[in-house]
């Protein structure tokens, strides 16, 4: 017999949830270590830096207010990576109870300090995911220590909060999803579409509405089911976890729905695993009273508490998507597709080495690594892996650039030819020296009725027409760009 607040059917569980979260803390890491340096790094698109010493530590608490150069980005993300690897080979899984909650801790805390110094690049749903994921993983224990009872439970809040709040912005923020035609939309106008995004396009009208009343039953339903007695539990569980795969199949979204899947393994049992996948028995371990009756109890009080907020705010005229009501992203609220985009527009970063930045001239693009621009280019699977700058410039494209004032560094390194701003792109059209004036051209897109077989357009994935001006033919030379960068410290 096991007291009350020890779960025994919970071991291999935690233990598989454990190396899955590692993961997901490598992936994170690993997009820091490739990309953070050309984005908030000394000289990136925004500074760090200059973001840091506007702030407070106590607004946006992490490491870098120590240092923020890149040699400090550098060494945070490879220690997180190091850790990571190490956590997901099993090399603290049998270690002691304060060195297992130490190492855990020093993940959140490393990838904390990029979310809090990231701006609007690790503003994202996933990244408050992944740290309130992570800041309960500090509480889970070793495998040799039993598992808590509450653990579980606060997984199942976790993930109520996640579907059941996507679905509650869903039916407040936009018409479609009341008249069922969003799905009409969604899978051409995402963020990053995959390969198999068109195929999902191109499916019947009535399926599409379907498609929209399903999503309203697994996450404005489906989510209470969490709490109740297997197999009800289960049950919710595997249906989250189907709708989160076909969610990876029809798109890219980070690592959003890979970390909803974790979170659905928490959700379940050893009892589960065993009888549908005939795994071994894990043992159970032993109890610590100072971790079981002491420290457990305490967090669990404390997440109570800052459970409030997001709490109400799920029932909230206003309800808030996405946000983090303290510093530490501890207990957060979540939310995706409160609206839906109608039309898909994508910004093109062109160059010219002409004298005159006329129309006619000989301008050339810059093409990204995910984002839709050359109309015969397949769109590609990348996720759990993303490329950030691809992503904002998906939102970039939905309003002037002077809601994104990056927009004018990314124009202004590119014209000095800056080797990290290109090693965010995925071609450099002017290899030998950079272009006398770029320009940002707005395009809309959208899918072909069909791949192939279109005459003049065999092979392309994409049709476009341009639709403006995003930013006039800009160059170093011109004193107006030059001060506004001055200002703007880009200089």
């Amino acid at each position: 017999m096991f007291p009350s607040f020890v779960n025994p059917n919970w071991a291999l569980t935690r233990s598989w949830l454990q190396r899955l979260l590692a993961f997901m803390y490598l992936n994170a890491f690993l997009i820091a270590f490739n990309q953070a340096p050309a984005l908030i790094g000394e000289h990136g698109l925004l500074p760090m830096r200059l973001y840091l010493e506007q702030a407070r530590f106590t607004d946006a608490p992490g490491l870098f207010f120590l240092h923020s150069g890149d040699a400090a980005i550098y060494v945070v993300a490879g220690l997180g990576l190091l850790l990571s690897t190490l956590t997901l080979l099993g090399a603290f899984s049998r270690c002691g109870l304060a060195l297992g909650a130490f190492v855990w801790a020093l993940l959140w805390l490393l990838y904390l300090s990029f979310v809090n110094a990231g701006q609007t690049f690790w503003g994202f749903g996933w990244e408050m995911l992944l740290l309130e994921l992570g800041f309960l993983a500090i509480f889970l224990g070793p495998a040799h220590i039993a598992p808590p009872s509450v653990m579980p439970w606060l997984c199942r809040w976790l993930l109520f909060r996640l579907m059941f709040g996507a679905g509650m912005i869903k039916i407040r923020g936009d018409s479609c999803w009341l008249d069922l035609s969003c799905m009409f939309y969604h899978y051409e106008t995402q963020p990053l579409p995959n390969p198999l995004s068109w195929f999902f396009h191109h499916l019947p009208p009535w399926l599409h509405r379907c498609e929209v009343l399903a999503t309203h039953f697994i996450e404005l339903m489906v989510p209470f089911a969490l709490f109740l007695p297997k197999p009800w539990r289960w049950a919710a569980a595997v249906i989250t976890a189907l709708f989160q795969m076909i969610l990876i199949l029809s798109g890219n979204l980070a690592w959003l729905n890979f970390l909803t899947l974790v979170l659905c393994v928490g959700c379940l049992d050893d009892d589960f695993f065993y009888r549908y996948f005939r795994v071994l028995k894990f043992p159970v371990g032993r109890i610590d009273p100072w971790f079981h009756r002491g420290l457990i109890p305490i967090v669990t009080v404390l997440l109570i508490i800052l459970s409030f907020k997001p709490a109400i705010n799920l029932f909230a005229h206003d309800q808030k998507m996405n946000a983090s009501f303290e510093p530490l992203h501890i207990v957060n609220t979540y939310g995706a597709f409160g609206s839906v985009t109608r039309v898909r527009h994508e910004l093109i970063i062109e160059g010219t080495s002409d004298d005159i930045p006329i129309a006619n001239a000989h301008w050339l693009p810059y093409e990204f690594k995910r984002k839709p621009g050359a109309v015969d280019l397949m769109p590609q699977q990348i996720s759990p892996y993303y490329f950030k700058l691809d992503w904002q410039i998906w939102f970039a494209a939905m309003t002037p650039y002077s809601d994104h004032p990056w927009m004018l560094n990314v124009v202004s390194k590119l014209l000095r030819g800056d080797r990290l701003t290109l090693g965010l792109l995925a071609n450099n059209p002017f290899p030998d020296k950079p272009p006398r004036f770029i320009r940002v051209e707005r395009y809309e897109y959208h899918f072909m009725p069909k791949i192939f077989g279109i005459s003049g357009s065999e092979g392309a994935w994409w049709r476009r027409h341009r639709v403006d001006s995003y930013l006039p033919p800009l160059s170093l030379n011109d004193p107006s760009f030059s001060e506004l960068l001055r200002k703007l410290r880009w200089n």
